[in-house]
């Protein structure tokens, strides 16, 4: 819990995590949201263009204590047809929104929504922060760089930034990845083809304990550039949270892995949180709970 309330600007709040931290952050705290899309019944609201975002004004207005960055794009696919427009949401709308803190508001603290794909198929598990960097599509490697970014502004500019490495979050209202795809393709059908084995693996988080990490790091993370693992520390099969998905939501379905890898996909995840960890964080929604409230939604 925050002991004072803080002014916070999230950007891309219209998007997946940037919603939940609205509604989580305005309990306590005076929320500024910002996103491509026009909102013309919420306060404070800025509108940035969605191909050429301009944040010199916002910082210019507003004096912000904390800036969250969930905008960008978050697609491994759409990076590797789509890898100039990924370059630019993911990296150069950093390097704006830094430059305008930098010019008119150098207090701010700046936390920046990375990505596991940063690491690209690790070489031991579990992966800790101090893990090689070796992202296997566009969309980890412009991660990647728009950490370097935030390094760069914390070294030569002293700017307080941060950056998360999220494994996968899930959690309702999310419409892409693993859980959505199950729901799609099972739709009419009691027999599905999938990517993969099954074997592989991931660390599955959901997206209230994603904020509840978030206020972790507000609270009492170093700003210095610095980069935490934002995961559970639970490796998962796929095969095994497939069969738990179909449990909850009451569907008989026939998978059918095809062994088939998807480009751009690592094979295994599991993260060391010990940092995360060192912050107060503590997990309390479980894969089982996570997707039973999933599957309601659905």
């Amino acid at each position: 819990m925050q002991e004072s309330s803080l002014n916070i600007l999230i950007i891309g709040s219209k998007g997946f995590i940037g919603s939940y931290c609205v509604e989580y952050f305005s309990k306590n705290n005076k929320v500024y949201q910002c996103d491509v899309v026009t909102d013309y019944a919420a306060n404070n609201y800025f509108v940035v263009d969605a191909t050429n975002a301009d944040y010199t004004e916002i910082f210019e207005s507003e004096k912000f204590d904390v800036c969250i960055n969930c905008s960008g794009a978050a697609s491994v696919p759409d990076s590797l047809t789509k890898p100039l427009r990924d370059f630019t949401l993911n990296v150069v709308n950093v390097y704006k929104q830094l430059d305008a803190i930098r010019r008119f508001n150098p207090d701010c603290k700046y936390i920046n929504l990375s990505s596991a794909a940063v690491y690209g198929n690790p070489q031991y598990l579990p992966i800790d922060e101090n893990h090689p960097l070796k992202p296997i599509s566009p969309y980890g490697f412009n991660k990647k760089n728009a950490e370097e970014v935030c390094k760069l502004y914390h070294e030569n500019y002293n700017i307080k930034t941060c950056s998360l490495r999220i494994f996968s979050a899930y959690g309702n209202g999310l419409k892409k990845q693993l859980f959505w795809d199950l729901y799609k393709k099972s739709i009419g059908n009691h027999e599905i083809s999938l990517f993969g084995t099954g074997k592989e693996s991931r660390d599955f988080i959901h997206v209230m304990d994603v904020v509840q990490a978030i206020e972790c790091v507000i609270n009492k993370a170093s700003f210095n550039g610095a980069r935490i693992n934002i995961a559970n520390g639970e490796e998962l099969r796929i095969s095994d949270v497939v069969e738990i998905f179909f449990k909850m939501s009451g569907e008989e379905v026939k998978i059918d892995f095809a062994g088939k890898e998807r480009k751009g996909d690592p094979k295994n995840w599991k993260a060391d949180i010990s940092k995360l960890k060192s912050l107060g964080y503590s997990p309390n929604i479980t894969i089982t709970n996570g997707l039973k409230e999933y599957a309601k939604w659905l």
